[in-house]
């Protein structure tokens, strides 16, 4: 048996203060390691916030680089209560072996109002390809979809753990905005990126970027309605559909007819074998309605037995709760079943 411990990751902003401590925990059981954990619990070391876990043995290559893409947990190490006649606790530091696809600049250098955090939006991503038959497969054989774009924090956090990505935003500033960071970004950062831009009459505009010589990575960033995903994002088949719905939208009437008119296409794109996770402000809109909303417009079944009932966090005063909805097509659950 070897015991481990994960250090939580701090946040700077009080705005955020008890997200790490809430959802990582559960972060760390649905990751692929999570059916092997055992006793986990937080514990305090010098003063900083651990969770404390065991495992049949310590971790090899794969496992230790699963780890190492956790959103919520910044290091871990091997705990000794002992060693010779020193007494613990003594932690051996595990070196997780992975490394961004691209610079983490990425994700963190831009700033606009009403950003995701990025934190956060990489929780979402994990717990997409941890919810679904794809979970041990590799970043850079997956795709994912962010049907409501904003300024691109998903797509983002998506190319630096080694995925393809496409979005879609209607606000024309936004996508232009967008478009020209993730130019002078390569640029300044000598990473090869080729672009195409494409016209749909009628529907909106496209941009495609190939980022990368050896393993091109696909970026596309759609300026356009989501109902019109079809034609938007032809050509990419995403695995995962990763969204933070909108905050702004005051009145319960106008997101569930956002959600009513989207929610049929996006399960369209999806595969059996992919998975939908969205974050939304749950005490204007209850989880329960959610549900039923997800289930009754589109063929997904919602995943609700724990932990993904327990995803709800406190985030600040504008956003009282913010919850977590997993969902995913009924053919790859019934074949689990």
């Amino acid at each position: 048996m070897s015991t481990l411990v994960a250090q939580i990751a701090p946040q700077r902003s009080t705005q955020y203060a008890a997200l790490a401590d809430t959802l990582a925990p559960h972060e760390l059981l649905l990751c692929p390691l999570g059916a092997q954990i055992s006793g986990l619990h937080p514990v305090e070391l010098g003063g900083q916030a651990y969770l404390q876990f065991d495992l049949p043995e310590e971790p090899d290559q794969d496992q230790r680089r699963e780890l190492g893409m956790l959103a919520m947990a910044v290091a871990f190490f091997v705990r000794y209560e002992q060693l010779g006649e020193v007494q613990g606790p003594l932690l051996r530091p595990i070196e997780t072996g992975f490394r961004p696809t691209l610079p983490p600049e990425l994700v963190t250098t831009r700033r606009y109002r009403g950003k995701t955090n990025e934190m956060f939006t990489h929780f979402m991503c994990n717990v997409a390809r941890f919810s679904s038959p794809l979970a041990q497969r590799p970043w850079s054989t997956l795709r994912v979809f962010d049907p409501l774009a904003g300024g691109g924090t998903t797509l983002f956090v998506a190319l630096t753990l080694g995925a393809s990505v496409a979005g879609i935003e209607k606000r024309e500033q936004d996508v232009e905005s967008t478009v020209a960071f993730i130019k002078q970004f390569m640029r300044g950062h000598g990473i090869a990126c080729s672009e195409k831009v494409e016209r749909f009459r009628q529907v909106g505009r496209r941009w495609s970027f190939s980022i990368g010589k050896e393993t091109p990575q696909q970026c596309i960033l759609s300026r356009g309605d989501t109902v019109d995903t079809p034609t938007l994002i032809s050509g990419f088949r995403p695995h995962f559909i990763v969204a933070d719905l909108p905050y702004g939208i005051q009145h319960r009437g106008e997101l569930a007819s956002l959600l009513t008119n989207a929610l049929p296409v996006w399960a369209a794109a999806l595969p059996p074998s992919g998975a939908m996770v969205l974050a939304w402000e749950s005490s204007r809109y209850p989880r329960e309605e959610m549900i039923s909303l997800v289930e009754s417009t589109s063929p997904l079944l919602v995943l609700n037995d724990p932990p993904y009932d327990v995803l709800a966090h406190r985030v600040d005063r504008a956003i009282k709760q913010r919850d977590v909805l997993v969902a995913r097509p009924p053919e790859s659950l019934r074949k689990e079943g």
